[in-house]
């Protein structure tokens, strides 16, 4: 989430209109309504901030620091996201096992039995523990027919927003959040899906699409129709097919993972 959703949504939660926040927080209601909408090109100042902590009951320092890191280098913010995330995981790790680790002769841990479960073969937890790869959210794929939205420059290399995966391992996957109804009943709108540009497509795969002529792009089910053209099927049978000849198209990404919402 940015800055903007974590305040509005703990506005929400706690009941609070954006009148009483920023009555509260001592800043004019447009503002406040610019902070959680991200329309505004510099974080808040800090004073700002800890005031919206204490007034929407955030731990102390928490919007701070969210903004500290929006005003770092993308480089620098993704090695320190990844670090934080794979300390979190350790920590979970290291529970579970001190938990259930049996007692030393002094009722203590045996820290014996907990390193030789670390290093074990059987499920290896150093050697796969692993914050999952942070894969950038391009704009908004269409899903709908004809209507095609255009990414970002490809490959990717900045983006509003990411998303962290496991097991994606093409340093050039990037995300897309669907956008229509030709994909139903297996991708609704809103569902994230990530694609990897170094898989190459299969006849049947679900895939990004990028055309030649104006770099629009749609997300389509690929099928090799008759005399090497290229058939894009919606899965909503209520649009049509299209054909393409293959140099009217310079991109099909294969979709290797999908992320649902399943309750709002």
């Amino acid at each position: 989430m940015s800055l903007g959703e974590v305040i509005r949504t703990r506005r929400e939660q706690i009941g609070l209109t954006q009148d009483q926040v920023s009555a509260r927080a001592g800043i004019s209601k447009p503002y406040l309504s610019n902070i959680e909408t991200d329309r505004i090109k510099n974080p808040p100042s800090d004073t700002v901030l800890f005031r919206l902590e204490q007034v929407l009951k955030f731990p102390e320092g928490h919007l701070r620091r969210m903004a500290h890191l929006l005003k770092t280098p993308l480089d620098v913010r993704s090695e320190h996201e990844n670090l934080t995330a794979e300390v979190e995981k350790l920590r979970s790790v290291l529970k579970q096992i001190i938990k259930s680790a049996p007692r030393g002769k002094k009722s203590g841990i045996d820290l014996d039995v907990i390193m030789r479960r670390l290093k074990s073969r059987k499920g290896n937890v150093i050697a796969k523990l692993s914050a999952g790869k942070p894969i950038p959210i391009i704009n908004k794929v269409s899903a709908g027919y004809p209507h095609h939205f255009t990414d970002l420059d490809y490959p990717p290399s900045i983006a509003d927003e990411y998303i962290r995966c496991p097991d994606i391992h093409d340093p050039q996957a990037f995300a897309a959040r669907v956008v229509g109804d030709s994909m139903e009943p297996k991708y609704s709108e809103g569902d994230v899906v990530i694609f990897s540009p170094n898989t190459p497509p299969r006849d049947g795969d679900d895939c990004f699409v990028r055309f030649a002529e104006d770099n629009s792009t749609t997300f389509k089910r690929f099928y090799q129709a008759g005399g090497g053209k290229i058939r894009l099927q919606p899965l909503n049978n209520k649009y049509p097919a299209e054909i393409y000849e293959p140099d009217e198209i310079n991109g099909l990404w294969p979709a290797v993972m999908k992320i649902e919402r399943i309750r709002h």
